[in-house]
């Protein structure tokens, strides 16, 4: 399983994400750069975690350094931001659609023309956030629970906190439709551009409002509660997309198949890609409902972890994704489907690596749409 890349420019930042990884672990780069390895508490996603610092270029160096180092399924970006909108409150969560990096353009003799850059989240990365958004389950253990907003995000080289100033106007004159504004996004995106369009997600907490009154909300710490819920989002995040980069691997195959039998051998199922779960056993041994799927798979699940195929705490994180699907199966609210789904994807991730076992989760999935 890919790891995700997880980056930060400020010590806050950092240790907000930190504090969600556990089983850490130091990673040297030869040219001196420092990455922690861990996976996140809550599941079974690797992260590599890194300090980049302020501002898009030292940004864009480390993230490529990162991408050729640990060539991850995805990239975030995990950080504060100034609100740009009055309805963005202190402590919400914006997750890039576009980052603009607003600082290009031209100076003529009859004023000011903006020529900026603009990356586009992928697509997949962005319906995955969207989906995590509309679940909430993300933010289940978060008091008060802050709205998460999707837009495009200005990137520059420079701190705003003035409505008023030149690069206020010029924000407001080109980029008005901006959610957020802060100065590390262009140059992640870039480098995930780079690279074969590697997923990038900037996430960001609010902090401030970009309006003067920074240095008031800083005392009052809204950094570190802002970016404790954008850490939370990002640790979703990182789970289902690890998750969703694992299944995809395990179930794509090439779509020409050799057949290299000799002899007496024969070959049960040659195949180039398959959508859905294969079964190999006659068709009367497939559970006929999900109860009984959920009941066999445990059943499965406990003889995989007495037989080592699963280390300890996997075993534990699975189980407690299964009492969120009991715990879902009982209510009769109306995002019970999501968090059904949501818990058995979860599942699905953390024992991927178990072919019998993800092959169970694939049916057990099937039966789980099917409900009402």
């Amino acid at each position: 399983m890919s790891p995700v890349v997880i980056l930060t420019a400020l010590d806050v930042e950092y240790q907000a994400v930190r504090e969600k990884l556990v089983d850490l672990r130091p990673h040297r780069h030869p040219q001196g750069t420092r990455f922690e390895v861990g996976r996140l508490a809550a599941g079974r996603c690797q992260v590599v975690l890194a300090h980049v610092g302020k501002g898009n270029l030292s940004a864009a160096v480390l993230a490529e350094r990162a991408i050729a180092e640990f060539r991850p399924a995805a990239l975030l970006f995990v950080g504060v931001a100034g609100a740009l909108q009055a309805h963005i409150a202190l402590g919400d969560v914006v997750v890039a659609t576009h980052i603009y990096a607003f600082h290009g353009g031209t100076d003529q003799d009859d004023g000011s023309k903006s020529r900026p850059r603009v990356w586009e989240t992928s697509h997949a990365a962005d319906q995955i956030a969207r989906h995590l958004h509309r679940t909430g389950y993300w933010a289940r253990d978060l008091d008060p629970r802050p709205n998460v907003h999707f837009g495009p995000i200005a990137a520059g080289e420079v701190v705003l906190n003035s409505r008023r100033s030149r690069h206020a106007h010029w924000i407001d004159d080109h980029f008005n439709d901006a959610r957020a504004i802060e100065m590390e996004g262009a140059g992640v995106a870039q480098a995930g551009h780079l690279n074969r369009a590697l997923p990038v997600v900037v996430i960001r907490g609010i902090s401030d409002r970009a309006d003067g009154t920074k240095e008031a909300t800083d005392r009052e710490q809204w950094q570190q509660r802002a970016v404790a819920n954008a850490a939370t989002f990002a640790a979703a995040l990182a789970e289902e997309l690890s998750t969703e980069e694992s299944t995809t691997r395990s179930t794509t195959m090439p779509e020409t198949t050799r057949n290299i039998a000799t002899g007496n051998a024969r070959v049960g199922v040659q195949a180039g890609t398959v959508h859905g779960g294969v079964w190999i056993t006659p068709e009367t041994s497939r559970p006929t409902n999900l109860p009984e799927a959920l009941a066999d798979f445990r059943t499965r699940l406990s003889q995989a972890w007495a037989d080592g195929h699963l280390d300890e705490s996997t075993y534990k994180a699975a189980e407690a994704e299964l009492v969120t699907v009991d715990q879902a199966l009982e209510t009769k609210t109306p995002d019970r489907k999501n968090t059904l789904m949501l818990a058995l994807k979860k599942l699905r991730g953390l024992v991927g690596d178990v072919a019998a076992l993800a092959a169970e989760l694939t049916v057990i999935i099937a039966l789980a749409q099917s409900l009402s």
